[in-house]
């Protein structure tokens, strides 16, 4: 990688780049990075295209996982880090990036330069967007749940800019998370006194490519096991990691249905008025903010159609729990 040597010195950055067959999005996320930071290691994950001497040739630093254990980004994350200090020792903070994101221009000099001077802060995230987010309502629908408040928050997503001391003092990702391993890090971050902050600065461009309502579904699922599975490791107070989300699957997709059929035995069919609270949540969803915009009403739809889903990834988190067998990532596309 070529280094930049005007403005903020690019040496105290590395980055580390996952993938999986990312393709031309790897591509475009290697070339993003070309004189913006000291180091760059791309971590990939089984790939069967050319991913791999793509990312050397751009002369980035390549770890091939070992793929007889089970693969999870968090994983990845790990040994990529792991890699990134031992050629570059000097650096100060680390970005990390999923393989199929382009980093915007000016964010890791920005964000970096922000971290300088708040010491107590551990992680910083800015704005990921959608690149294609009118090619399905699915995309369209990721670009709006990027869209978190600007602050002090409580988590990040995988798209992050962390500083190597604070991440070796958690000691990372827990690597048998298969989703939702940012957040659970961010709790042990907070629980050593750190601060996560959320930029009003654009940050990275993310190509779902959710073209199907069954890849939302497994999409969706997955979120649900990663509530799940963080609850059992920080649901108890006062941190309560995950526990609402729980509660609300469970509500919305076991708790009305079986309400409604119970009571139907008793009180006659007439009871079925109680299925009227999902269209009221979801109005009561898409007005909560006061816009009034359609893509808030689709989205709002989906929310209470995704406690299905959610609820099965916390039966299939259940299943892995208790009755054991190997646990895999879910992929969704």
């Amino acid at each position: 990688m070529k280094v930049v040597t005007g403005g903020r010195d690019p040496g105290t950055v590395g980055v580390v780049v996952i993938g999986r067959n990312e393709g031309r999005r790897l591509e475009v996320c290697l070339d993003s990075l070309n004189g913006l930071v000291g180091r760059v290691i791309y971590v990939d994950s089984g790939s069967t295209d050319n991913s791999i001497e793509m990312a050397r040739a751009r002369g980035v630093a390549a770890v091939e996982l070992d793929m007889s254990a089970p693969f999870t980004a968090a994983r990845a994350r790990n040994q990529g880090f792991q890699r990134l200090c031992e050629l570059a020792p000097q650096l100060a903070y680390v970005q990390f990036v999923d393989g199929d994101c382009e980093i915007v221009s000016g964010w890791i000099e920005q964000a970096a330069a922000w971290l300088d001077e708040r010491p107590d802060v551990a992680a910083v995230c800015g704005r990921r967007r959608e690149r294609y987010p009118d090619r399905s309502i699915y995309n369209r629908l990721c670009d709006m749940e990027w869209n978190t408040p600007v602050g002090e928050a409580k988590a990040c997503g995988g798209d992050v800019l962390v500083r190597i001391t604070a991440f070796a003092e958690v000691k990372g990702y827990r690597s048998d998370l298969i989703a939702g391993e940012e957040p659970e890090m961010c709790v042990r971050l907070r629980k050593h006194r750190w601060r996560v902050w959320r930029l009003d600065l654009e940050m990275t461009l993310h190509d779902a490519a959710i073209m199907r309502f069954g890849q939302w579904w497994k999409r969706t699922l997955r979120s649900g096991y990663a509530d799940a599975q963080g609850a059992s490791l920080h649901g108890a107070a006062p941190e309560r990691h995950g526990v609402r989300q729980l509660r609300s699957a469970r509500f919305w997709s076991l708790g009305v249905p079986l309400s409604t059929a119970g009571l139907a035995l008793w009180w006659g069919p007439w009871v079925s008025v109680l299925l009227l609270s999902y269209p009221i949540q979801v109005v009561r969803l898409a007005l909560r903010d006061g816009d009034f915009a359609g893509a808030n009403w689709l989205r709002a739809g989906f929310l209470v159609l995704g406690k299905f889903p959610e609820l099965l990834g916390q039966i299939k988190f259940l299943i892995h729990r208790h009755v054991g067998g190997q646990i895999r990532i879910i992929e969704y596309k």
